[in-house]
Order: C-alpha cells, then structure tokens, then sequence
C-alpha cells in the first residue's frame, strides 16, 4: 500500500533557482517542513541558512556542487564539498565534469568522483553524482559512469541538474530530464549499494509514481506540494 509520507521521504525540495532570494529561500523551507520531505537542496551559500530554517525538523540539507555545469577543478569541488559540510550540509549533489565524460577521460571522471566521495564521508555525508543526461546521451557513457560510482563507493547516481537545456539548430531550448529508460538503465548498472536519484522533469505525482516504480529512490522536485497534496487524495498518511 503505498503511503503519503514514504512518497514525501522520496522528495529532496530543491530551491535551485538563481534568482530566488533569502525570502524565498524561508517559504520553501517552510515548503519543506510542511510535508515533511526528505530534505531540501540547496546553493552553497544558503546551508547555514538552511540548517537554521529546518531546526527541529525531520528533514535534512542537501547542497549542490560544481551546479550546475560541473567545470570546476576538483580541488575545488573538494573545498565546496568541504565547506558546504562544514556549514551543516548533510548530502552532497555534484556535477561530473560534463565535457570530460563526453571526451572520454575516465581516468579523470574517476578521480574526480573519489575525491568528492571520500571528502563527503569523511564528514559523514552522502554524495549523489550527477550526469546531466541532457548532455552525456549515450547508454554506454551512463553505463560507465553507473560503474565508476560504484566503485568509488558513491550513494546514488543522478539524472539530471534540472537545467540541462540544448540549443537546437532552430534556436529553440529542448530539455529532457529524468526519464524512465535512465532510471532503469542505471538501477540496472549500479551495485546495490549505489541509490538512483531522478531529477528534471518531475513535476506530478505520476511521474514521480513511474520513476518510484522504475527503480528510483529520491527524487528532486520543486512541484513538492502539488504532488503530495494529490498523494494526499489517492493514498493513505
């Protein structure tokens, strides 16, 4: 039977947007605490924040790395995630260097990964390796980095940034996100150990259903009240 709060303890609540401001940031907090979600996901300089805005509450801090391109070194990546733990953060999204999976440099896309991955459980967080599978399309690539994150030890293996868009020749902005074949393809490929988080594109309580039922166990989302409120009518507390 499925239940209201088990599909809340799915969401991390992502406050992402780079124009939202100290003010959004409490509403969606409050969001947060509301329905009781998993945790919120959040830009670096709003942990602390964040971690205050939450006290007293089940839910946790999520702050995203390298977001939402992944250039960044590694060793900053590694400061970010050093400092974003320090500040309270309890979960760690960051974002695979993009253009070096796409070339191929899996020596590179390893270490970095490592590196994050061993700087967030040093501090006793979890990390979520994101693929931004908007841009790295290919079965194969997601299929190698399901197995480089398996074997650095990482906690989940993730979609998308939700802000993945590609330019078309036309002009126009296509954008995918979290789809099913993604979530079957990297449940299907990574140890059991590694979680699937989907992100982009999870906007209704159907869908979030689907990517439950094709294998993932977080999902970020910003729909969190539409789609719970909706549980609320279907489902049992």
């Amino acid at each position: 039977m499925t239940k209201v709060s088990e599909l809340a303890k799915m969401i991390d609540h992502s406050i992402l947007n780079p124009v939202m401001t100290d003010s959004d940031l409490k509403r969606e907090c409050e969001v947060a605490k509301k329905y009781n979600v998993a945790s919120v996901c959040v830009k670096p300089y709003a942990v602390r924040q964040a971690v205050e805005l939450l006290k007293g509450s089940d839910v946790l801090v999520g702050c995203v790395i390298g977001f939402p391109h992944g250039n960044s070194s590694t060793p900053v990546k590694v400061f970010e995630t050093e400092q974003a733990c320090n500040d309270g953060a309890t979960e760690i999204d960051m974002v695979i260097n993009i253009g070096k999976a796409l070339g191929g440099d899996w020596t590179y896309i390893e270490n970095e990964i490592k590196a994050v991955t061993q700087a967030c459980h040093r501090s006793k967080a979890i990390v979520k390796v994101i693929f931004e599978t908007d841009y790295v399309t290919k079965d194969e690539d997601k299929i190698r980095l399901c197995e480089i994150c398996t074997k650095v030890g990482a906690d989940f293996v993730k979609t998308s940034t939700g802000f993945g868009y590609v330019k078309q020749p036309n002009g126009d902005f296509n954008y995918k996100g979290a789809t099913v074949h993604d979530i079957e393809l990297m449940r299907k490929h990574s140890g059991p150990k590694v979680r699937v988080k989907c992100a982009g594109g999870v906007r209704t309580l159907d869908d979030l259903l689907k990517m439950k039922a094709a294998g993932a166990s977080r999902s970020g989302a910003t729909a969190t009240a539409i789609m719970l409120d909706e549980a609320k009518k279907r489902f049992v507390e």
